[in-house]
């Protein structure tokens, strides 16, 4: 099986759950999107909402795709920038926990933490403050983290520094590894277009995006989304919900419906369906495959509250996706 090996914004998820939307229009975020905080604003968050029910886990969109991807059995390895305090302590145990090689770099900042704020309807919406992960840099970036692996798993978040983003597309494509990138978020998408443009044409092989997304950075709908990512990567993949997800790669298109579900809450769904599609893609799986593995894990993290599964969901988990092999 091939290695792959996840860069993100390192984080610690506090996930938050909600009686009402009342809460984001005091705190002035829109539903559904990732605001980047400061640490004050980050702290307003937290106290405002100090009376709801909470949870803590390791976060950061790849930091999700890579921990499921171990808990399934591939081999797997992190880079991200923790400080040296509690949070980082935790974020770097519960990836080992998993199963995940850490390469995380430690620094005197606080560890980055993302308040998720999950509404009735399972919409989440995320204040972050990268805190440590912002210190990632392109002089962290060297040749040496890639040996060993095949693919390179990005979060679109990391696009704010176009630097440190390009500097490790660039030498995991001279280390000869495919390169995987998810989109993150439409307001992402939106505030760094033509950037991002540049990066999928010049280094991406395979490119995930929600439905919001996929319109941000083409303009277009679903479908006709898919067909113009598809021109400028090798596998476009395009998520719309409930109505499953479209797979294309040269003349190959796909269309997957999702599993039958009681959805509470939305966070780590994409996340967790790259996870099951790159597992298909490293045991050499057709994208049917591939689609149906990501369709099952997201399925699955939606019916729980955060991005993590307990081990009896796991155990479900593994056998669905052994019925693929």
């Amino acid at each position: 099986m091939a290695k792959i090996i996840a860069m993100g914004n390192a984080l610690v998820d506090i996930m938050t759950m909600l009686n009402d939307d009342q809460v984001l229009d005091n705190l002035n975020l829109p539903k559904g999107s990732m605001q980047l905080v400061d640490l004050e604003t980050s702290k307003k968050v937290q106290e405002f909402t100090g009376n709801l029910s909470k949870s803590l886990a390791s976060g950061g969109s790849a930091a999700n795709t890579i921990r499921s991807m171990a808990v399934l059995g591939a081999q797997t390895g992190y880079l991200g920038k923790i400080g040296r305090d509690e949070m980082g302590k935790f974020f770097a145990q519960d990836m080992l926990k998993t199963g995940v090689t850490p390469k995380l770099i430690e620094t005197d900042t606080p560890t980055g933490i993302a308040v998720a704020l999950v509404s009735k309807d399972s919409e989440r919406t995320f204040a972050t403050h990268l805190g440590a992960a912002a210190e990632l840099t392109p002089q962290d970036i060297t040749p040496e983290i890639f040996d060993g692996f095949d693919i390179l798993h990005v979060e679109g978040y990391l696009i704010f520094n176009n630097e440190l983003i390009e500097k490790a597309m660039q030498t995991a494509k001279e280390c000869g590894l495919t390169i995987s990138l998810d989109l993150a978020s439409y307001n992402v998408v939106e505030a760094n277009l033509e950037f991002l443009k540049y990066l999928v044409d010049k280094y991406v092989d395979i490119l995930f995006a929600n439905e919001e997304e996929a319109k941000a950075f083409t303009g277009k709908e679903p479908e006709e989304a898919l067909e113009m990512i598809s021109k400028v990567c090798d596998i476009a993949i395009v998520k719309v919900g409930e109505d499953g997800s479209f797979i294309k790669k040269g003349i190959f298109k796909h269309e997957e419906g999702v599993i039958k579900v009681k959805p509470i809450d939305s966070t780590g769904a994409g996340d967790n369906y790259a996870a099951g599609f790159l597992y298909g893609i490293m045991n050499n799986w057709d994208l049917a495959k591939c689609a149906k593995a990501g369709a099952i894990l997201a399925g699955n993290v939606i019916e729980v509250i955060g991005a993590t599964m307990d081990e009896k969901r796991w155990e479900r988990i593994k056998t669905e996706i052994k019925k693929l092999q």
